[in-house]
């Protein structure tokens, strides 16, 4: 298992959370850590997220670590590089 702990793991769809534990835990961390909020007006870290494929794509929705509004962060996976897979 990774090191990183894996949020909400439960609130994945089956198929977002076969791709999202294939992420390395440093990449991982930098996609969590790289959500705009539209609040804040800056990229801040998402919490309490879930995860779901749409359109192909892995969508994390969740709160702003800041203000608690709420936030979401789209990953293409058909253009993702695959070094950023563990």
């Amino acid at each position: 298992m990774n090191n990183l702990q894996i949020e909400n793991i439960n609130e994945f769809s089956a198929s977002a959370a076969m791709y999202w534990i294939q992420f390395a835990d440093h990449t991982r961390n930098q996609i969590l850590s790289t959500v705009w909020c539209g609040r804040c007006c800056e990229e801040v870290r998402i919490t309490a997220y879930s995860g779901a494929l749409r359109s192909g794509d892995l969508l994390l929705v969740g709160k702003c670590s800041i203000c608690r509004n709420d936030v979401a962060k789209t990953i293409d996976l058909q253009h993702s590089d695959s070094k950023l897979l563990g």
